[in-house]
């Protein structure tokens, strides 16, 4: 057992530990506790990796857009574009999207099908129509998850690795946290960024579980011929139906599936490599000539399918930074340093100005509950 009372304890190193923990760690003792033998090795290490403004909802676009300006300035974007498509059956969906995000400040702009023929070669002509965003970008996933790591340990942090957290008992002055190899941590504060396994560590504080639930995204490397361009955007069907893109000559494609999945290290499975493979042969004349990789992550949502920071209601010392879906990563600046804005008892910034915290506070949940009984 150590003897060192840390002020936080942050549950998970992926993205979202990552990050609050270097935003925590020149204002307190921080402790980040992994369960894997190293840190992003489930979601974080999966990403399909790009930065998209409509990416998660309107609810998600301030911190999307907040985080824009400090990705782009550490060099963590490399520019590519995305192209949201549809037939003329999908005009009613393509129409309600451009309603849906007026006014959030997202820059997006309709495309007819001369325009995005030239876009996305090999495009079959039923597929017509398209809003265009110009501001999509590629993530250096490792690159952003390295920063926060080394910046966590800069400010002091102490990360401990295959720390698979077992148990979380209320002593005087806080938490003792005992892991499944028996050794013990005290912490004043329990931060909650277990991705998948969010409800579990809730579970083991004796807080009440919000109901986050893991979903599986399978994502396939393709040969085709011929040759994908390195220039083709993010494509991404306005139905949900799949999304695709290039990386050096070879595709990128997901059937955009959400597969409800136990906690776990998640494989994929060859029905959904295949079902994303015909759905894209369905809106292209590309040749799949092999599938060279494929794999599999967990994204977790909460019921309202936006993130969840800050404090327990009902269990005091206990925190949530959880929920973020698959737009994790790309607001992960601003979800940071708002969650530890939160924590820390601090106001808002230039980087958060503006963000309405209510929005994503964990005590929602409670007060629709409350509503609903009312």
């Amino acid at each position: 057992m150590t003897d060192i009372l840390y002020d936080f304890a942050v549950i998970g190193a992926g993205m979202a530990g990552a990050s609050l923990a270097a935003e925590l760690g020149p204002h307190a003792r921080v402790l980040v506790l992994e369960g894997e033998q190293a840190p992003g090795y489930h979601s974080t290490g999966r990403s399909a990796a790009f930065w998209e403004e409509c990416y998660g909802g309107p609810g998600v676009v301030p911190l999307t857009l907040a985080s824009g300006t400090y990705l782009r300035e550490g060099g963590f974007l490399r520019p590519r574009g995305a192209l949201y498509i549809g037939r003329g059956e999908d005009r009613a969906a393509m129409d309600s999207f451009v309603d849906r995000f007026a006014g959030t400040g997202v820059s997006i702009e309709r495309l007819g099908s001369e325009a995005l023929a030239k876009c996305v070669p090999h495009l079959r002509t039923e597929w017509n129509d398209a809003i265009w965003e110009a501001a999509c970008a590629d993530i250096d996933v490792a690159g952003l998850h390295q920063h926060y790591l080394k910046a966590l340990k800069r400010a002091g942090a102490n990360l401990v690795c295959r720390a698979m957290v077992r148990r979380l008992e209320r002593e005087p002055g806080g938490w003792r946290i005992t892991t499944e190899t028996g050794e013990t941590y005290r912490a004043a504060q329990i931060v909650n960024a277990a991705g998948a396994w969010a409800d579990m560590i809730a579970r083991h504080a004796g807080a009440r579980p919000i109901g986050i639930d893991p979903m599986r995204r399978t994502v396939a490397q393709l040969r085709v011929s011929p040759q994908a361009p390195d220039d083709l955007p993010l494509v991404l069907d306005i139905s949900g139906g799949f999304y695709f893109k290039s990386d050096n000559g070879r595709l990128w494609l997901s059937p955009h599936d959400e597969i409800p999945c136990e906690p776990c290290d998640a494989a994929p499975e060859e029905i959904d490599v295949a079902l994303a493979i015909e759905r894209f042969e369905s809106v292209t004349d590309w040749r799949v000539e092999a599938v060279e990789r494929r794999w599999a992550g967990l994204r977790s949502f909460a019921p309202d399918r936006l993130p969840v920071y800050g404090p327990d209601p009902e269990v005091p010392g206990f925190n949530w930074f959880a929920g973020q879906g698959g737009f994790g990563i790309q607001t992960a600046p601003a979800a940071a340093r708002l969650g530890a804005q939160i924590m820390l008892g601090q106001g808002e910034d230039a980087l958060t100005h503006g963000i309405d915290t209510s929005n994503y506070a964990p005590s929602r949940f409670s007060k629709q509950k409350a509503a609903m009984a009312g």
